[in-house]
């Protein structure tokens, strides 16, 4: 009897902080966790295979049919690259501010599809005008456009489906990151060895259409999920991260002639680092007033002094952008001049030669969540060691 309580009680507990898309307390038996998890990662899947299938192969695109120089394409792809890799910032903006995880990748799919049937379009037209020009690379950055939308959403609303409170959730959601990459990864690689075959064989219509219709069956998917995931709860008058941060740089930009003697602050629980200390500014109130809202508190401004001290970090990834750029540009029209004939009548295309990168991925990830991770565990004593490690790129350095 005790048993069959035990077993009501897990069947009936609801997950604190989150509801289902009604708003409605959620029961952890039928929401989030891998059930979920495994309609976000589709959607990703078919996200990562609908970019990458342009950008392996952009390079070659740009010389073949529209007829630019290897030094004109190579510079567009890196500025379409660097405007994609950008516009997340603006998208994580919308989606904390206004729109939330879940209605951001939805609106940003719908745009994905909408750039892609156009970018198919394109294709159809004829090269000797400038209407295919213009209309490819309208479609081009719309699909930038949508991937900045698509790219900050998707992890963390995956994320958000495991509850860190609890212990199988949370070595679950510890392993998510890990098999998240591996999924993705894996269908680049589909991408790099399967969809540039076709664009350079087949055509560039149909190697247009197919991540077309791969992003309408993953949008259905994701739709299908609805009834499983969870929604966080924002804080009451919880601001973003953007805003938050933003708000500190304004404050103290506006308190820069304020000395902190004109403001008699009470005691703080936690006294501001004075690293950074200009930015301690936003604590004054320089109209003697606190109320509104007027002055930041302490965690907001030791959270911006955070960003600043990634600012090193993220500058020494600069070197590692232009070394991996030449992948796609460089690297990719020097495998056309090698003889790439494997098969009689069968030659791999220049941009499946970056298939490498992705195998070596798809294949260490399984050693490092199965194999690496509880070795270190066992030496480390932490039970989360490997979410941290994943978080901050660790695999990447064995790959390096």
């Amino acid at each position: 009897m005790a048993g069959g309580d035990c077993e009501t009680r897990l069947l009936l507990e609801t997950v604190d902080g989150v509801v289902d898309f009604k708003g409605r307390p959620v029961l952890r038996s039928s929401s989030g966790g891998w059930r979920a998890a495994a309609f976000i990662i589709s959607v990703e899947v078919a996200e990562r295979f609908a970019y990458y299938g342009i950008n392996s192969n952009l390079i070659n695109y740009l010389t073949g049919p529209l007829g630019q120089s290897t030094a004109t394409a190579a510079e567009n792809v890196n500025i379409w690259s660097g405007t994609a890799s950008l516009l997340p910032l603006l998208g994580a903006f919308l989606a904390d501010s206004f729109l939330g995880r879940y209605r951001t990748i939805i609106i940003a799919s719908l745009v994905y599809i909408l750039a892609l049937s156009l970018l198919t379009l394109s294709a159809t037209l004829p090269s000797d005008g400038d209407a295919q020009a213009i209309l490819f690379f309208f479609s081009l950055y719309l699909v930038a456009f949508a991937q900045g939308g698509h790219k900050p959403c998707v992890q963390a609303f995956g994320a958000d489906q495991f509850d860190i409170n609890h212990p199988q959730e949370r070595r679950s959601r510890s392993s998510f990151f890990n098999w998240w990459y591996f999924t993705f990864t894996a269908g680049l690689l589909v991408t790099v060895s399967i969809l540039n075959y076709v664009q350079d064989n087949v055509g560039w219509v149909l190697g247009f259409g197919i991540p077309w219709i791969a992003m309408i069956i993953a949008l259905s998917l994701f739709s299908l999920g609805t009834w499983t995931y969870r929604f966080s709860i924002p804080g009451n008058q919880q601001r973003g991260p953007f805003s938050r941060i933003g708000r500190v740089f304004i404050t103290a930009l506006r308190n820069f002639r304020t000395t902190e003697e004109e403001e008699p602050r009470p005691s703080l629980l936690h006294q501001p680092s004075q690293q950074f200390s200009f930015l301690n500014k936003a604590l004054i109130a320089s109209d003697g007033s606190k109320e509104n809202g007027k002055v930041c508190s302490v965690s907001e401004v030791e959270e911006a002094k955070a960003i600043l001290r990634l600012v090193p970090i993220w500058a020494t990834s600069l070197i590692f952008a232009i070394v991996f750029s030449q992948s796609s540009t460089f690297f990719t029209k020097q495998g056309v001049t090698l003889d790439r004939k494997i098969l009689p009548g069968f030659y791999v295309p220049p941009a499946s030669l970056q298939s490498f990168i992705s195998l070596s991925i798809v294949l260490f990830i399984p050693v490092y969540d199965r194999i690496i991770v509880p070795i270190a565990r066992t030496f480390t004593g932490q039970t989360l060691w490997h979410h941290y490690a994943t978080k901050n790129s660790e695999p990447e350095f064995f790959f390096l």
